[in-house]
């Protein structure tokens, strides 16, 4: 349902004082934020921790001018380790070499760079409790300086909005990176919320989490999910915390909360590594022996992180770990994905059929490809030098980055948008030009206008370069597929592909297996043969009611209190155990999910004053391609 509310985001200062950016992002009507991190500049001289268990909050300097570098709220910044730079604020400042913190470092890379010791723990303190000083000869680690943002200006603008009735777009972990974890959510998400319903008690103020979820993100036209979750209200009891002064409690009460929200709604896991491997299990998973919908495959994920979260210190979990990676290590070592091991299985004469057929394939593509390809070449190349640029540009500036992959492709995205139009453009007048001076050579004849050359120019050209796109990614995806078909005319490497297809078989039904076992136990609505539990089963589904009979107030006042009462856990099976927009119930409402055509709106059936509407059926076991098609 449209909400008729326009979106207000938070954009940062710094992207707002870029020329193209800033200007197309002003009509959007954002909110400006200044971030300190945005303004980080290299301190002079050396840092270090000299008494790091006695007192972990004064910091002192070699070499440093502290009085007029830094400033009272302003930051302290590490060198980036690992893709994250530590940081904290500034309390007191004693002097040109002497500050005191307002909060500890206590990361054990930060606590390693300000003190030169090795014999920390993961959470910064020390091992051996004999020694408690920096280690002999240690001259300190570099660091940069933050200025203090005064956001004052910001919570009026936000509140102001707010309370118009208006929504505000946050991006709560500060920006935007390419790491497989959320960051530690910033606190204004939590100050914006509680100080509106503080203001304004009966607002009704919401916090709608939204999930995006990238497959290869930094590849042009790569797949993309946009989950939304339910709806977060604040308690009352944060609210009236905060007002009561606790802000700080109250703050961190509501941020746990929304982490948790979009935890739900994003797929997250501890590292890069058991990303890859729980996205390997994934594929060798599939009780329904049918492809999974790109949603599915998402929550799917999700849960198998939870799960190897949970028992990753199980046994057949640490088995299982080391037999996927095994199995991943071979695919690379062959040149293969995981679904063209299934190629071992062709005889002879079908892989030299299949090759010759896809080689021509792929002959024919190119040729479809190659006018768009020559057309479009200096979007490709801008695009690729100038997102390259940008982001090691972004890397080097930032905190939490890995590889900049994100901000690759923002900059993709934005100069094919800049430049595409423009290029376009001047194809056309080229084109028109030429038509003006000799009609093409004299191909066209003199009757045709030349508004009719500049329509058609505007629509050929992008036309031309979308069929080279899909021409081009079916033949990217037919060029892959060649390898592994002359891997199988080999008969050294056909062996080894053999070999694998079957310990893919095996591990295939290892890992259902373990799934199958672990998976009831983790996750209550657990169904092996649809991954999530028919919610139709065990008669949870309500009697149909009328399209066209209104609901009293009565029943929307009973729908909210068991709303309200209704506790709202993971992996609940039951329709009553669900919020209701995530409720089963009205499915059959969805046309996507509709197990037959929807019921007019509008139904000039006299026979539907008698009652109308039909029965919400179950859905069909993913068996058989028909259950799919369904």
């Amino acid at each position: 349902m449209e909400a008729q509310r326009r979106i207000a985001w938070l954009i940062a200062e710094k992207s707002m004082k870029r020329r193209f950016i800033g200007g197309a992002a002003s009509l959007l009507g954002p909110v400006t934020v200044g971030r300190a991190l945005d303004s980080t500049k290299p301190g002079s001289g050396k840092i270090y921790l000299p008494d790091p268990s006695g007192d972990p909050l004064l910091i002192r300097g070699i070499g440093t001018n502290f009085e007029n570098e830094t400033e009272k709220g302003g930051l302290l910044v590490l060198p980036t380790v690992n893709g994250l730079a530590a940081n904290t604020e500034i309390a007191e400042i004693h002097g040109p070499e002497e500050v005191r913190l307002k909060k500890e470092f206590k990361e054990s890379h930060a606590m390693a760079q300000l003190t030169g010791r090795k014999d920390l723990a993961e959470n910064g303190g020390l091992t051996n409790g004999n020694v408690d000083s920096v280690v002999e000869g240690f001259e300190g680690t570099s660091y940069k300086t933050a200025p203090k943002v005064d956001q004052s200006q910001v919570y009026s603008a936000v509140f102001e909005r707010l309370n118009a009735g208006g929504c505000i777009g946050i991006f709560p972990e500060g920006g935007s990176h390419d790491r497989t974890e959320l960051l530690p959510l910033k606190a204004g998400v939590a100050i914006m919320a509680l100080g509106s319903l503080a203001a304004h008690p009966d607002s009704g103020l919401k916090i709608i989490p939204c999930g995006m979820n990238y497959f290869h993100a930094h590849k042009f036209r790569s797949r993309a999910v946009v989950e939304f979750g339910s709806p977060v209200e604040v308690p009352k009891e944060l609210v009236d915390l905060y007002n009561s002064g606790d802000k700080r409690e109250a703050t961190r009460q509501l941020l746990e909360t929304i982490y948790q929200a979009l935890v739900a709604v994003t797929v997250t896991s501890p590292d890069y590594d058991t990303l890859m491997l729980i996205q390997a299990a994934r594929r060798l998973y599939n009780p329904t022996g049918k492809k999974l919908p790109l949603p599915m495959i998402v929550e799917l994920n999700r849960r198998l992180v939870k799960g190897y979260t949970h028992y990753k210190d199980d046994p057949r979990i640490v088995n299982l770990k080391k037999s996927v990676n095994d199995y991943n290590k071979q695919l690379w070592l062959l040149g293969v994905r995981d679904h063209q091991v299934e190629y071992a299985k062709f005889s002879g004469p079908k892989v030299i059929f299949t090759l010759f057929y896809r080689v021509s394939k792929l002959c024919v593509m190119a040729l479809g490809t190659l006018p768009g390809l020559v057309l479009f070449a200096p979007v490709f190349i801008a695009t690729k030098a100038i997102s390259i640029k940008k982001s090691r540009e972004a890397l080097a500036a930032s905190t939490v980055k890995l590889e900049g992959r994100d901000v690759m492709a923002t900059w993709k995205l934005l100069v094919a948008l800049a430049f595409a139009p423009l290029l376009y453009f001047v194809y056309t007048v080229l084109l028109t030009y030429w038509t003006y001076r000799n009609r093409v050579q004299g191909y066209l004849p003199t009757w045709i206008p030349l508004y009719l050359i500049v329509i058609f120019g505007f629509v050929f050209f992008p036309t031309i370069t979308f069929a080279a796109l899909r021409f081009g990614e079916t033949g990217m995806d037919i060029l892959k597929s060649i390898r592994p078909l002359i891997l199988s005319l080999n008969p050294t490497s056909a062996n080894t592909l053999v070999k694998l297809r079957k310990k893919r078989a095996e591990l295939s039904a290892e890992v259902t297996d373990v799934i199958n076992t672990l998976g009831p136990e983790m996750f209550p609505d657990f169904d092996s043969a649809r991954i999530i539990a028919d919610p139709f089963r065990n008669g949870n589904v309500e009697e149909p009611r009328t399209p066209r009979t209104p609901r009293t107030p009565s029943s929307r006042r009973s729908a909210s209190e068991q709303h309200d009462a209704g506790t709202i856990t993971a992996g609940a099976s039951s329709g009553s155990n669900l919020p209701r927009n995530e409720s089963f119930h009205n499915l059959g409402s969805i046309a996507l999910f509709a197990s037959r055509p929807q019921t007019p709106k509008t139904n000039h059936s006299r026979q539907s004053s008698s009652g109308g509407g039909f029965p919400v059926q179950a859905f069909s076991t993913l068996d058989s391609k028909e259950s799919l098609d369904e």
